[in-house]
């Protein structure tokens, strides 16, 4: 048993020429900056794999007057694309290629997945609305009355990006609607 234990953290902590492969056709990275990257990794998650709570801590650093909690719950569920509970080098380095060097509908569809809390496909308002609330509070946003509360500020996105009037957003909603409203991509997808 200790050893099935030794093997996958010997494996966890190995980059493998598949995993580099996988890495060069879906990242802007080259395979020094790969391996580079990956050297970065293992210093600060020894085991190779970053749990929710190392995720957070580290969030928190870049956000320290406002509540990154929720909003880094939703964030770490978005890397997290095998549902493990951990983000693992290869999830981390697709996540941080895509919000550093994707360009704008990368961006929009990894902010529309992370928007797509039940993993439905679509976004509706109350997804939404749970997302503008971790927003504000990672912002340090304190004025949520009146046209700046969460819900209001849904129902006008909803409002301006539900074409079909069904009260969700599709994926091409959401992406078309933020490449047409600049007030809205940098509302509903800061680094896009």
């Amino acid at each position: 048993m200790g050893s099935d234990s030794s093997k996958s953290k010997k494996r966890a902590t190995q980059l493998t020429e598949d995993e580099i492969q996988l890495l060069l056709k879906n990242t802007h990275f080259n395979r020094q900056q790969i391996k580079e990257w990956h050297q970065g990794f293992l210093k600060d998650c020894s085991k190779g794999k970053l749990d929710k709570k190392k995720f957070i801590e580290v969030y928190k650093q870049f956000y320290p007057s406002g509540k990154a909690d929720k909003f880094c719950t939703h964030v770490f569920k978005t890397f997290d694309t095998d549902n493990s509970g951990e983000i693992d080098f290869v999830e981390f380095l697709i996540a941080i290629s895509v919000t550093s060097h994707g360009d704008i509908r990368e961006k929009l569809n990894m902010a529309f997945n992370m928007y797509d809390i039940d993993k439905n496909g679509s976004v509706d308002s109350k997804e939404m609305e749970q997302i503008v609330t971790a927003i504000y509070d990672l912002l340090g946003e304190e004025n949520r009355k009146g046209e700046n509360s969460p819900a209001k500020r849904v129902e006008k996105i909803m409002r301006k990006l539900d074409l079909n009037g069904d009260r969700s957003l599709t994926k091409d909603e959401f992406i078309n609607g933020c490449l047409q409203d600049d007030f809205l991509k940098n509302l509903l997808a800061p680094n896009a």
